[in-house]
């Protein structure tokens, strides 16, 4: 059978997922009264709840005789570190792009790692039926960009198609026909080349890693050459060619639709998942025992944010969540590393904690969502940069490309807080409909947290897309939090009068009935100090009747921190306790002669 694989790529929301969903409607994969679900790539709770794409997944369809292998990619740059490790297993990618929109921060950097890999491009404005589409200025936009990522003339040469995903058309004329998605089907047959096969014993790249309760571990990737069957002998090679384990397969999976069905032989230049092996991983070379050297591996940007993970020691630790010990949260996050490339865990000296390095505030808070969720307990600190150093030892950062698209009036106020985060502007210009682009360069400790801010500043109307860009040399000081918080100066559940009483020293966190202990932030002070407050004192009670009523009680909703906000508004010496019910905010030291004694021994070290 004729086979083609392919990777579909775009920016975050430009159609990717709906893309596939329309493709195995059209190919004939499901029944023409069949239930589907959309977004059906989609598969983690998390994706669906947020509607993005972030781990990539392989489906596969029939047409006319060609097996189609497509690839479903990860549209948000902190999880870039999936998109360079698929890449590998294609030989050609769709370019998704909004005909409004048109191409973004992630279309930029998903495209530049395509072009350098030498994968010719299929060029899909989608989202044609938009109001405000302009799919011309888009397409010499799209050009451009190839352009200034130093494609060839292979590449620039790019056959365009236009269309709506939703709707379920392409065509390679703005006007249609509009019924159906046979122009896309025709164009992966005609310009994606038949996958490159090579001679010799069976090899094939680990590209993404998973657990089955019944099949133990799977590795996906493409097979190199030869081909593969189950109850074969096999070994596994590092990077470097190192051994790290003899083995057999103990079963072939393909992809066929949403399934994975068990083959007999899986062929070169397929896209297949193996199982049996134990200790081969992401980026190890799968091969036939007489196989010496292993596939070069793609290698993959650093991490740039950090974030310290330890152990729950609050006075409610195991109230709420039945794994709290190191052990069990160092198993899991060695099992997160194996599979994901781009995260590193490192064991801090001296404490039950671990450093974990990322792409991007979202790429680790979704793991941390993740773990909360299986029932785990933990403390998380501020996010904090990964510097680096030049030849001369001093300190670089690193620098992000920051795109925000923002309605005219209120460009003013992003250019004047962008500016106070120390970033430099490179671009500004209108796109459309009365709103502006801002392009900046911005150091990425600067945007920590700005994105609530900016929400708030532009009255939720901007958006902001970010993009690693290089590392720079430190620009110094960036002014943080200008507020201080309040503290409960003891342990209980707090009181609807005590919080009412409270409220002229700033919005509370907390509702009555919640649950506090000495050194939790219930409230955030209108002053920059940090203030110890008591919010569990009632109302004194006596036997003598009142003369007048009580007043009513009427408190100000509280503010409720989402797990993203809560880590990009605490300050260094504060912590998020993360539990499978609760998202509170404490101190590091609980003790207020503690924190004293600290901040004491800072002023004297500074």
């Amino acid at each position: 059978m004729n086979l083609r694989n392919i990777a579909i790529i775009a920016h975050v929301d430009h159609g990717k997922t709906t893309l596939i969903d329309e493709l195995l409607k059209s190919s004939g994969m499901f029944r023409a009264n069949q239930q589907t679900e959309e977004r059906m790539m989609d598969s983690n709770d998390i994706e669906r709840e947020r509607g993005i794409t972030i781990l990539a997944k392989v489906t596969s369809l029939e047409h006319n005789g060609t097996r189609i292998n497509i690839v479903d990619t990860p549209g948000h740059a902190d999880f870039g570190g999936e998109v360079e490790r698929i890449l590998n297993m294609v030989d050609g990618v769709i370019v998704l792009v909004d005909a409004a929109e048109g191409p973004m921060p992630q279309t930029k950097f998903v495209v530049s790692k395509a072009l350098n890999l030498g994968l010719r491009p299929i060029v899909a404005i989608n989202k044609i039926d938009k109001p405000e589409q302009r799919a011309e200025e888009v397409l010499d936009e799209v050009f451009d960009l190839f352009a200034n990522l130093d494609a060839d003339e292979h590449q620039l040469d790019f056959p365009v198609l236009y269309g709506s995903a939703k709707n379920g058309w392409m065509a390679t004329d703005p006007n249609g026909p509009k019924d159906s998605l046979e122009p896309l089907f025709e164009m992966v047959v005609k310009h994606v080349p038949a996958p490159k096969v090579e001679e010799g014993e069976f090899r094939m790249l680990a590209t993404t890693i998973q657990a089955d309760n019944f099949l133990g571990r799977i590795l996906t990737g493409r097979i190199l050459a030869g081909e593969v069957t189950p109850n074969m002998a096999v070994k596994a090679l590092s990077r470097d060619g190192k051994l790290i384990e003899q083995g057999r397969i103990s079963k072939v999976l393909a992809f066929r639709g949403l399934e994975r069905a068990a083959i007999e032989k899986g062929e070169a230049g397929d896209i297949v998942s193996i199982a049996g092996l134990q200790k081969a991983t992401v980026a190890d070379t799968i091969c036939a025992p007489s196989v010496s050297d292993a596939i070069q591996a793609q290698p993959i940007d650093p991490p740039t944010l950090s974030m310290t993970f330890r152990v729950n020691d609050s006075p409610l630790a195991g109230t709420e969540g039945d794994k709290v010990q190191s052990r069990v949260i160092r198993s899991r996050l060695l099992s997160e590393a194996e599979g994901n490339v781009a995260l590193k865990v490192e064991e801090a000296l001296g404490t039950d904690a671990f450093i974990v390095s990322g792409r991007g505030e979202l790429m680790l808070s979704i793991l941390i969502e993740n773990m909360r969720r299986e029932g785990f307990e933990l403390g998380v600190g501020r996010p904090q940069v990964v510097m680096q150093k030049d030849e001369h030892g001093k300190r670089l950062e690193p620098i992000e490309e920051v795109t925000i698209d923002v309605d005219d009036e209120y460009s003013g106020i992003v250019v004047q807080k962008m500016q106070e985060r120390k970033a430099d502007m490179a671009e500004m210009r209108p796109s459309g409909g009365g709103r502006t682009r801002l392009v900046f360069h911005a150091p990425t400790r600067g945007l920590i947290g700005y994105q609530s801010e900016l929400l708030s500043d532009t009255r939720g109307t901007a958006i902001m897309n970010r993009l690693f860009h290089e590392y720079q040399p430190y620009k110094g000081e960036i002014a943080s939090r200008n507020t201080g918080v309040l503290l409960s100066n003891g342990s209980g559940e707090a009181v609807a009068y005590a919080l009412w009483q409270l409220e002229d020293r700033g919005p509370m966190m907390i509702s009555p009935g919640t649950k506090v202990y000495e050194g939790m932030i219930v409230g955030e002070h209108t002053r920059g100090n940090d203030l110890d407050i008591n919010v569990l004192k009632g109302k004194q009670l006596t036997n003598i009747r009142s003369a007048g009523k009580d007043d009513a009680i009427k408190l100000t909703t509280p503010l409720k921190l989402s797990l993203e906000a809560a880590l990009s508004y605490i300050a260094d010496d504060e912590l998020v306790e993360v539990t499978p019910k609760s998202i509170r905010l404490r101190k590091i030291l609980l003790d207020p002669n503690d924190r004293k004694r600290a901040s004491r021994a800072a002023k004297k070290a500074s």
